[in-house]
């Protein structure tokens, strides 16, 4: 048996190295489960997007977010260039608990036309759905921002921080 004769003349770490690998290659034994798992969903206790390290700045924090809104609502947004003209700018002032969950919201700009009137609901629900944004601890106080909402004709929005 080469394979052996050779392990035997190596030092003791490189032949369980070679084992390890050599076992990489079996197949699986007979009454192994070879069923699929159901993919990972995600639930209120784990979050769709991760975080990374907690904001430092009230900027870095309103960045985490945007990119969050844009994550998880991707059917109505988009990250390309912003069209001009858009459709419709709302602006919504966005308050958050320590925790990242949403304390209340507040409509500061509505769009001007009004055929464009449902983007500010749609805006609510995309950060309603976005939220939690993670521990808002780290960011001074308040936890009060501003986000601007840029849609475009097709009804999908980008938040202003990512243009």
């Amino acid at each position: 048996m080469p394979f052996i004769d050779s392990l035997r003349r190596a030092r003791p770490a490189a032949a369980c190295a070679a084992l390890a690998l050599a076992a990489c290659h079996s197949p699986l034994p007979p009454d192994a489960d070879t069923h699929p798992r159901p993919p990972v969903t995600a639930t209120p206790t784990t979050p769709a997007v991760p975080y990374g390290r907690p904001a430092q700045t009230a900027d870095e924090y309103k960045l985490q977010i945007a990119s969050r809104l844009v994550a998880l609502n991707p059917s109505i947004s988009y990250t390309t260039p912003a069209v001009n003209p858009l459709l419709a700018i709302p602006i919504l002032e966005i308050e958050v608990n320590a925790d990242g969950s949403v304390r209340n919201i507040v409509v500061t700009r509505r769009p001007t036309d009004e055929d464009a009137q449902d983007t500010i609901q749609i805006a609510i629900d995309a950060v309603r759905r976005a939220a939690p944004f993670g521990d808002a601890r780290h960011v001074p106080h308040p936890w009060r921002f501003t986000e601007v909402f840029l849609f475009d004709h097709e009804r999908r929005f980008k938040p202003r921080v990512l243009d």
